[in-house]
């Protein structure tokens, strides 16, 4: 196993990699650091999930069991990239392109009937989602705003959009039959197994058996009252369209693949509520299904007058709907991964609570998050502008954020036990010895789910709390609602660790809606807190406060102190990696920022320093947050628009920066003596590689692929200049 692991992803930063890996590579190898990858790409994923299907040459390894296997060692040091968590449709757009490149893949059965279509479904349903993320954080996470990254934002304020007190713009949440208010939660005093079941008129079905919980797990249930999400989506669209403002729909239908898809089916039918009466027949017959989206049910229909006239003229009743691109007429509703809420909501708060409209233009919004669970957070935040305007970057202070995230914790680790269900009846959890931990009384369609957070996670996350409180001597939150179920039962292991800690007065418990206006109170005012959250908070807050303090979430500093003594270092989000992907294809200009990346380099060469002992590293470690300050300071960063600078250029400059670095400094003669030549080398040469690389743009780039690339092509694309080239190797 090679010192480092470097991932290999998917869209925009896989297209980095190709240009920065090497780079990385030849500096590591002068300290006597091995920089491997594995391959946990959405095209990776699927082919190592069907060797059954391919031939011996096309077989691939399982790189994601592996690496599931490492993050649980001591030795475990991996470089997270961003990767995609795929909804069905990326999931078949992958799966069609694999097959035109010559594996014989099965299709994606849309409604599996036989055992062997059904089989074929779960392992595909089992790379859906979030399928990487649980498997690997076997750690809390400790996520933060570098200080060179801050102290940019700060000396150089993105734009943000004007508040105003009379923004129609709101957020809008069901105030019953939700997951929030059918939440029941207990804390299990022993080790047991557990199944759930649906007891019914006609008899029993297992839905799931054999679950194993450990002392002191807390295990949660609940249900979405489909009959309840049904009134309040319709009442949506007619409060929408009274207001006059843009109708649109905040999911995390990637993260919650059970549930969620589900969710967005419903919307999606409610808002074409009259077609789907006069016509639901026709379309079941033509294969519509509305949690696909609005573009897989159009591409359905299309051929059908008669369907299409009536959605035209339904469309034409509706309100408006927040729009993922007016100019091609994609919808808040054609795709569920396009518009995933921790991205969507933080931008369109940035935008002064405006979202685009069909019409090309700005409008306020009516931002439908159907489950109340940590909708709240989005409600406060949309408040707190209107009475205060919009946030200055120049002179606010930062959120930092402690999550529970270990061992599939909390909801993100759900989708096994979610279930829609198929007819009335009672849902039980039973334990092993028979007792009946929870159960709910449900009808047809309901979406039930029970999620679990283990005690080892939880304790360490509070003392991961303390420990970076202790560090910043800044507030300190966490954020726990003591009328939520489940967040009582953590508020109970929370409480006694404090005291015992003597720490208990350096900590506040507020519900997310409390704790929200109180961080936006202490940031304004030039100060930094800290948000100690679960799971999904933690995905939440961890794009909506750098979003409005950095105009991006890809440059925060994650680090996952593994349960076992690794390191897991993430290198930021990629929710606009397809965008960037597009602009590539059509202009070959990435503007992709590794900023993640080289935070999450500097952080992993300090972490190998310091476990395995190779001083070299460290000092590797160290010249590379010197070359991340160069290039903050140099603005060295991408631009947007083609025939400008792009990752391309970045990354010669990053090479620059960190040779001239080493070759400085005086921990490590022999690494200075070997980096003086390159780091002269890069000078030198200047002129000729910008030059290189200003002319590769311009001309359409082939990648040969979207899903899987062709690796020679790649290089090609992303490695332009022959004379960069010959000094990197």
């Amino acid at each position: 196993m090679s010192d480092i692991i470097y991932t290999k992803v998917d869209e925009a930063p896989e297209l980095a990699s190709g240009s920065f890996l090497p780079i990385i590579q030849k500096f590591a190898a002068a300290a006597g650091v091995s920089v491997g990858t594995k391959d946990i790409s959405l095209a990776g994923r699927i082919l190592a999930t069907f060797p059954e299907s391919l031939t011996e040459a096309q077989r691939q390894s399982d790189d994601l069991a592996e690496l599931g296997q490492l993050v649980k060692t001591p030795e475990a040091n991996v470089i997270k990239l961003p990767n995609i968590s795929a909804s069905v449709p990326q999931l078949v757009g992958a799966i069609t392109e694999l097959q035109s490149q010559g594996f014989a893949l099965p299709d994606y059965p849309d409604a599996p009937e036989t055992a062997e279509e059904k089989a074929i479904r779960a392992k595909y349903d089992s790379i859906k989602g979030s399928a990487v993320n649980p498997v690997l954080r076997e750690g809390n996470s400790d996520r933060r705003a570098a200080k060179a990254v801050k102290s940019f934002a700060q000396k150089n304020p993105h734009r943000m959009g004007d508040w105003s007190a009379d923004s129609k713009t709101k957020v809008s949440s069901m105030d019953g039959g939700d997951f929030f208010s059918n939440e029941v939660s207990a804390t299990l005093p022993a080790a047991t197994t557990a199944k759930i079941v649906l007891q019914t008129a006609s008899g029993e079905t297992v839905l799931k058996d054999g679950i194993d919980y450990p002392a002191g797990a807390v295990v949660d249930a609940t249900f979405m009252s489909a009959a309840a999400l049904k009134t309040f989506l319709a009442e949506q669209i007619e409060e929408t369209k009274a207001d006059g403002t843009l109708f649109s729909l905040h999911l995390k239908a990637t993260m919650m693949k059970v549930s969620d898809p589900i969710l967005f089916g419903h919307a999606v039918k409610a808002f074409l509520a009259p077609v789907f009466e006069q016509h639901g027949a026709a379309m079941d017959d033509l294969g519509v299904n509305p949690n696909s989206g609005l573009g897989d049910l159009l591409a359905r229909v299309e051929g059908n007058a008669d369907i299409m006239a009536d959605i035209d003229a339904c469309m034409a009743a509706r309100p408006p709907m927040y729009m993922v691109d007016s100019d091609k007429g994609l919808t808040n509703l054609h795709v569920s991964s396009d518009v995933i809420i921790d991205a969507s909501m933080p931008a369109l708060i940035r935008a002064g609570g405006k979202g685009w409209g069909p019409d090309g233009k700005e409008a306020d919004a009516n931002c439908v998050i159907p489950d109340n669970s940590y909708a709240s957070v989005y409600d406060e935040t949309i408040k707190f502008f209107k009475e205060n305007g919009k946030m200055n970057p120049a002179t606010a202070g930062t959120v930092q954020n402690i999550g529970l995230m270990a061992q599939k914790a909390e909801e993100y680790g759900s989708h096994p036990t979610t279930f829609e269900m198929p007819e009335a009846g009672t849902v039980k959890m039973i334990l092993a010895d028979g007792t009946v931990l929870h159960q709910h009384d449900v009808e047809a369609g309901d979406i039930w789910r029970s999620a679990s957070t283990r005690k080892a996670p939880i304790e360490d996350w509070v003392n991961l709390a303390i420990d970076r409180q202790r560090a910043e001597g800044c507030r300190a939150i966490f954020w726990l609602d003591a009328n939520r179920a489940h967040d009582s039962q953590l508020i109970a292991y929370v409480k006694p660790i404090l005291e015992a800690k003597g720490v208990a007065d350096k900590f506040e418990i507020m519900a997310p809606r409390e704790a929200t206006r109180a961080s936006f109170e202490t940031i304004t005012k030039g100060e930094n807190a800290i948000a100690i959250t679960g799971n999904v908070l933690r995905d939440y807050l961890t794009d909506l406060f750098p979003i409005l303090e950095l105009a991006t979430s890809a440059k925060m500093l994650s680090i996952v102190k593994l349960m076992n003594g690794g390191g897991l270092f993430e290198t930021g989000a990629g929710g606009s990696a397809p965008k960037h992907v597009q602009q590539l294809v059509e202009q070959n200009h990435l503007r992709w920022d590794s900023l993640g990346e080289f935070c999450a380099l500097g952080e992993s060469l300090t972490f190998l320093a310091d476990t395995k002992g190779n001083e070299k590293a460290r000092v590797l470690g160290a010249a590379v947050d010197a070359a991340t300050q160069g290039i903050l300071d140099h603005g060295r960063s991408p631009s947007r628009k083609v025939g400008e600078p792009d990752n391309r250029d970045s990354h010669y400059w990053f090479a620059r920066y960190w040779a001239e670095a080493l070759a400085a400094q005086g921990d490590d003669a022999e690494l200075a003596a070997h980096f003086a030549p390159i780091a002269e080398a890069l000078q030198s040469g200047e002129e000729a590689i910008l030059s290189e690389l200003a002319a590769a743009q311009g001309p359409a780039a082939d990648l040969g692929g979207y899903y899987r690339t062709d690796p020679a092509k790649t290089a090609t694309i992303m490695r332009p200049s022959p004379t960069l080239n010959a000094i990197i190797g």
